[in-house]
């Protein structure tokens, strides 16, 4: 097993039409706004931007994310990340009930040396640190679509 590999799946219900949920989550340089462990976004391009992460661990994760799919009638934004992570990620909006289920997939292998010499006793923190950053990002959402 790689220790330094992650599958992550979040499931956020949200009380907001999926055309707004979508627009809102496209908007990555945007997150800081709303997601509190996403400190930094500097676009690079049209499609590529700089992200900056922490949540409660006392680490930085800096990465590039480069847009791979955005299909607005789908509902999906996938991009592939590289940096202190390798990997990808999707969002994935759809109707749920009468309102919105944004699923997010990541599947990443982490490359920042402290994380990966820390690999073996610190996945269970590493894990609960994701978990507690997701779960602020859906709080954070709800407000900011609330105030939009």
């Amino acid at each position: 097993m790689d220790w330094s590999h992650y599958r992550f799946r979040s499931l956020w219900s949200l009380p907001a039409p999926t055309t707004a949920v979508y627009e809102a989550l496209e908007r990555a340089e945007e997150y800081p706004r709303w997601w509190p462990q996403v400190r930094a976004v500097t676009r690079l391009d049209d499609t590529t931007g700089v992200i900056t992460i922490r949540s409660v661990l006392p680490y930085d994760m800096t990465f590039t994310a480069r847009e791979t799919r955005r299909d607005p009638a789908s509902g999906i934004l996938e991009a592939t990340l590289s940096g202190d992570i390798e990997g990808r990620v999707c969002w994935t909006v759809t109707p749920h009930g009468s309102g919105s289920m944004a699923r997010y997939d990541q599947v990443v292998d982490v490359r920042k040396p402290l994380l990966r010499r820390l690999a073996v006793p610190g996945r269970p923190l590493f894990r609960a640190n994701h978990r507690l950053m997701m779960r602020a990002g859906r709080r954070g959402l709800l407000r900011y679509l609330q105030a939009v």
